[in-house]
């Protein structure tokens, strides 16, 4: 077979490479550490952890570890190391640094099929995969806004927070667009139910005001100096335009103009719209609240605003510096470029957000580059599991509102009769994830590692 190509040695290209490695492939790993370092990491191994030496949950009925079960299942590499580096955390799959980082980089370059090559890579290889990660060099992200498009890819994130639908408490919120118009293409997904485009959650004067000093007094999260991001006027934090003057986001983001709230037949004195995030209107994106605000601030400031008292946070906000691929605009659904589907993306320049959620595209990637070197098509898990999921919101997100997205439980298919109860509804969903995952396995000839030792299949 013809060499292929996996530009990043972090963690889902070296879940890419070896992989492709265990299916016979003879394996080029660019990674230019080693020749050229970068703001954030230390050494020159493979698959070094730089934010975080979390996993995040275990629990199986929870996103993060509902994901984590089905990588195990798809026989992730990365998790192996994950396992055997594993200190005391809790329910959380928390390592030690330097031993994670060591046992993928002894597992990936001992394998006989990897060649690991120390340059930056400049070019996009075919056959081959790109996953560079969040500070891709200045010189390949040139070559990716060329190949794909000067709008394409983006250098920071300005995310707001996401809740979950159910919630948000509706004798409060109401739904309505400005003036009454349907929401425009392109501002948005439409609910499902004939649901307007936007939910809105009314403050009071005295609301806003007390809003308005909480947020400007929260603490703030400091980035590290490789995370820092310009403030640009579309992109300021919500905090600091809150620090503006106490009116400044009354006539921005929060502005009440051309609505009325059903229950007194008045303006309100301020508005939070929430927009759909999915085709469901499951997930509500919190318009314009992109922030510094460390979680706990988020949690306590944003559940003061009318009808997000008990809000479910599926996505917390952040500013920092990623480079990412506009996936929905500009890749197909198996994250290839359009006229090369050899050519494929992976990891958090792909657009998704956390270390499993990486690596399992790199995972995703491999199996589908080695499927179409062999000349079958690619196949996608079903959107009922998490990874197919990820990959569903990768493909169906409005280009023009784009932003990375971590696992969470709303972006799964709804259940066909979901339980009121929960943790019950928790359970249902990761039954039928790994169950559909197993299925789709064996449909399209995918391998499956049996489970992990100590985790226990639901």
């Amino acid at each position: 077979m013809a060499e292929v190509h996996v530009v990043g040695g972090g963690l889902a290209g070296s879940e890419a490479a070896f992989q492709l490695a265990e299916r016979g492939h003879r394996v080029v790993l660019h990674e230019m550490r080693g020749v050229k370092g970068t703001a954030a990491h230390k050494t020159d191994r493979l698959a070094e952890l730089v934010c975080s030496n979390t996993f995040k949950s275990t629990d199986e009925t929870n996103a993060h570890g509902l994901l984590k079960a089905e990588m195990r299942l798809l026989g992730s590499v990365v998790l192996e190391s994950a396992d055997a580096a594993r200190i005391p955390g809790g329910t959380a799959l928390t390592v030690d640094r330097d031993i994670f980082s060591a046992g993928v980089h002894d597992r990936v370059t001992a394998h006989p099929n990897v060649r690991v090559v120390r340059e930056e890579a400049t070019d996009l290889p075919s056959p081959g995969i790109v996953a560079t990660g969040p500070l891709t060099s200045d010189a390949l992200a040139e070559r990716i806004r060329t190949r794909l498009g000067l709008e394409s890819l983006a250098f920071y994130d300005a995310i707001a927070p996401i809740v979950s639908a159910e919630s948000i408490d509706r004798s409060i919120v109401f739904s309505a667009s400005r003036y009454g118009k349907e929401t425009l293409a392109g501002e948005g997904l439409h609910a499902a139910g004939g649901e307007g485009g936007y939910l809105n959650c009314p403050m009071e004067r005295e609301q806003y005001e007390a809003f308005v000093a909480a947020l400007a007094a929260a603490d703030q999260f400091t980035a590290h100096e490789f995370d820092q991001a310009p403030y640009f006027e579309g992109c300021m934090p919500i905090e600091e335009m809150a620090r503006r003057g106490p009116d400044t986001l009354r006539f921005g983001p929060m502005k009440p103009v051309g609505l009325r709230d059903p229950r007194t037949g008045r303006r309100p004195y301020a508005v939070v719209q929430l927009r759909a995030e999915d085709r469901a209107g499951r997930m509500r994106n919190l318009v314009g609240f992109q922030t510094r605000l460390r979680i706990p601030g988020q949690q306590r400031v944003f559940r003061t605003i009318p009808g997000l008292e008990n809000a479910e946070f599926l996505r917390y906000g952040s500013i920092h510096r990623n480079s990412y691929v506009n996936s929905p605009a500009a890749l197909t659904p198996h994250l290839s470029v359009r006229d090369d589907p050899l050519l494929l993306f992976a990891g958090q320049v792909t657009g998704v957000e956390g270390y499993t959620e990486s690596t399992a595209t790199g995972l995703i990637g491999a199996i589908n580059l080695d499927r179409l070197l062999r000349g079958e098509g690619p196949v996608l898990p079903p959107p009922t599991t998490m990874i197919g999921a990820l990959y569903r919101y990768l493909r169906e997100a409005d280009p023009a509102h784009f932003q990375p997205m971590n696992a969470n439980l709303g972006l799964l298919e709804e259940l066909p009769e979901a339980p009121r109860d929960k943790v019950q509804r928790k359970r249902r969903y990761a039954e039928r994830a790994l169950r559909d995952l197993r299925a789709w396995a064996g449909a399209n000839g995918v391998s499956l590692a049996s489970t992990a030792p100590g985790h226990s299949s639901v």
